[in-house]
């Protein structure tokens, strides 16, 4: 059959951060939110809002205990429900995070064992269609190794390309393995949609430096051309010819579909110093997602976006009206998101404080108590879900 996929997810971020004292600490948002003791709950929350499609994986840091070893437990319990309930996993089996024995993501032998964890998966769960690899790629490196926030915590222009280069070619190599198991899986690319206004004239060419940066992800995972600008920087910063050149060989973009994620913090002002902040939905997804569309032609789909009450009904819709705008106008708009279905723990410090604050995100808070938003989604998704059957673009259901 044939669906629009109406989806939420389950906030699973595990990055590890730099405490004040210089230790390193895991930050694990299944375990800040409940969902190990409470996760026959969280998965009966979906089926009562109507959803059929759920961004969800396993806490890899968890599984993939050292080469070739892994400790199944949870996720075949976890799995093995969802498929009951007729739920539909989106898998996400990296979410900002490494185990301890890899280190983190400037180790040059990640890609090969991430490949090999994602073939041992697909291998355990045949049947499973969708696939998120890697969540965010840009954001993940970004975070990692340009601003020094989280794992490796380092700040330069070759910590991020040596991040960049490696965590995508694990993506690439993921998906080759997972085919090589299932011929008929599809890959959703969970990735941050960006844009940066410059504040001034004198801040111009860094926002125009920037706003070739924030495709490089999704340019070497689907081969796509690089600007000179952005080739120079890539080798100048430690990616060779050849490994730039290995990404034009691999030829997966046709087995994808373009996540593209959409937060209130996407869009961003650029300072002449080099400082960005905020900016606001200037544009908003509209626009943002028709530029990533407008560059690489692919089905797309509205893959994360929330926002805190007491706005995050109005924010709701205003997302919505803009994704199906992009419908309306002829762009392969295959499902829409809103993430994450829990309350999420310490996002308004990017994870990188261990406060213990809850953000008033989710479709319910961590009582399980569905908040306003919950209930708009829940009827959005009951007054258009009959509607777009009849529309084109749908996504073919292997069931």
């Amino acid at each position: 059959m044939s669906a629009f996929m109406f989806a939420t997810g389950i906030e699973n971020s595990y990055p590890t951060i730099k405490l004040p004292d210089g230790t390193m600490q895991r930050v694990d948002e299944l375990e800040k939110t409940g969902h190990y003791e409470r996760w026959r709950e969280d998965f009966a929350l979906v089926k009562e809002m109507g959803i059929e499609f759920l961004r969800y994986g396993p806490q890899y840091y968890r599984v993939h205990l050292g080469p070739d070893q892994y400790d199944w437990a949870f996720t075949d319990e976890t799995f093995a429900h969802l498929k009951e309930l007729g739920i539909t996993p989106l898998v996400d089996l990296l979410h900002f995070g490494l185990p301890d024995w890899l280190g983190n993501f400037q180790n040059p032998a990640f890609p090969e064992h991430f490949a090999a964890y994602a073939g041992a998966f697909a291998t355990r769960f045949p049947d499973l269609q969708f696939y998120t690899p890697i969540n965010e790629i840009f954001v993940t490196t970004m975070f990692s190794a340009q601003y020094g926030w989280w794992n490796e915590c380092l700040a330069s222009d070759q910590a991020f390309v040596t991040a960049l280069k490696h965590v995508c070619r694990a993506n690439v190599l993921a998906m080759q393995a997972i085919l090589a198991v299932q011929p008929g899986a599809t890959f959703i690319q969970s990735e941050s949609a960006e844009y940066f206004h410059p504040e001034t004239p004198a801040a111009r060419p860094l926002a125009n430096f920037l706003n070739q940066k924030r495709f490089l992800s999704l340019d070497l995972t689907y081969g796509y051309p690089v600007s000179v600008v952005m080739h120079e920087f890539l080798l100048k910063n430690g990616m060779t010819d050849a490994e730039y050149h290995w990404f034009d060989e691999q030829n997966i973009k046709a087995k994808c579909i373009m996540g593209t994620d959409y937060y209130r913090t996407n869009e961003r002002m650029v300072r002449a110093d080099g400082h960005t902040y905020p900016a606001g939905d200037v544009f908003g997804y509209y626009v943002i997602a028709k530029q990533y569309y407008d560059r690489y032609r692919m089905p797309l789909m509205h893959t994360e976006t929330n926002l805190w009450e007491p706005d995050a009904v109005n924010w709701l819709w205003r997302q919505w009206a803009n994704a199906y705008r992009l419908k309306q106008d002829g762009i392969p708009l295959v499902g829409f998101t809103w993430y994450s279905l829990l309350d999420q723990v310490d996002w308004d410090t990017a994870l990188r404080e261990n406060n213990g604050r809850v953000n008033p995100l989710g479709l319910y808070d961590l009582d399980r108590k569905q908040r306003p938003v919950g209930r708009a989604y829940q009827r959005l998704i009951a007054q258009w879900k009959d509607v777009l059957v009849d529309e084109s673009y749908g996504v073919h259901i292997n069931y």
